[in-house]
């Protein structure tokens, strides 16, 4: 990881250098193995063929939190063919809908096989290391690419890092004042409407790296996972969901609740209930802490 340093304080201080995976298998098999936690994306297939006529194999087939299709592609370290031939592996994904469909359906059920949302496909790439090259060249392609560095520390701990991460779709990053009408805000009034554009602008200035994507019940802002869900306006609030653990909160009634086992639309344990622009200045180190979990 450039720039990191990891310390074991047991018995003193010692440095724990970082090193890359004896094989390029090591990564992709721990990945796999545990992608929800580590890449927010729930695991479908593992060497998928692409068939005679294209005579390839995916790495990892998934599919994120949104119903979004992901495409992974590990190198063990650095390779500059990477994003090409997962881009090559995204562009066969999107010619073969109903076969990807059928694999979903097979390890999801009928629910999550009809949820699928072509509008938004990933490529992830995971690797020892990217060039500045790579980083500029995901900014000039139209895909949705995530470039993420990784690092094992010592026997028990793995770093990942995400380089880059673009979103294809000018549509998935509408400008603040049209995040009103993308949430149904216009129908709502002007306060709501100005609130819904005032968060807007508060998640996406977190940090470098944030997407957007659109489903018809919630607005979700992603680095590799979801760190915050917005729905729509009802009875003039926002209501918002949080990747935040409510148990490390102090729930206040009427402004943030634990929904842990309740169902609802988007992704997150914490919701907050926004109606005043003073709501919003509370809901700060939430969207923070949520941001830093994803």
């Amino acid at each position: 990881m450039s720039g990191l340093k990891l310390f074991n304080t047991k018995g003193g201080v010692t440095e724990v250098v970082p090193h890359l995976a004896e094989f390029e298998a090591d990564v992709q098999g721990l990945i796999e193995a545990h992608m929800e936690t580590m890449l927010g994306a729930r695991f479908l297939a593992s060497e998928y063929s692409t068939g005679p006529v294209h005579g390839g194999r995916i790495d990892s087939l998934g599919i994120d939190e949104n119903g979004a299709p992901v495409v992974v592609e590990f190198k063990r370290g650095t390779d500059a063919g990477v994003i090409n031939q997962g881009l090559f592996y995204l562009s066969w994904l999107m010619d073969h809908r109903a076969e990807f469909g059928h694999l979903v359906r097979d390890r999801l059920g009928a629910t999550a096989a009809a949820q699928v949302l072509w509008s938004a496909p990933r490529l992830t790439c995971v690797a020892g290391d990217f060039t500045r090259y790579d980083v500029h060249a995901v900014r000039e392609h139209r895909r949705s690419i995530d470039l993420v560095r990784y690092r094992f520390f010592g026997k028990d701990h793995v770093g990942l890092e995400t380089v880059a991460s673009v979103t294809g779709r000018a549509v998935a990053s509408p400008a603040p004042r049209r995040v009103a009408k993308v949430l149904g805000g216009a129908r709502q009034g002007g306060a709501v409407a100005e609130l819904a554009a005032a968060v807007d602008e508060v998640l996406l200035g977190l940090g470098d790296g944030i997407t957007k994507v659109q489903r018809k019940q919630y607005l979700a802002y992603q680095r590799l996972r979801n760190f915050a869900c917005v729905c729509p306006p009802q009875q003039a609030k926002l209501v918002v969901y949080l990747k935040a653990d409510p148990k490390v909160v102090d729930l206040v009634p009427g402004f943030t609740r634990d929904v842990t086992a309740l169902g609802h639309h988007g992704t997150g344990d914490l919701e907050l209930q926004l109606r005043t622009e003073r709501d919003l200045e509370r809901a700060l180190d939430l969207f923070r802490l949520s941001y830093a979990a994803a």
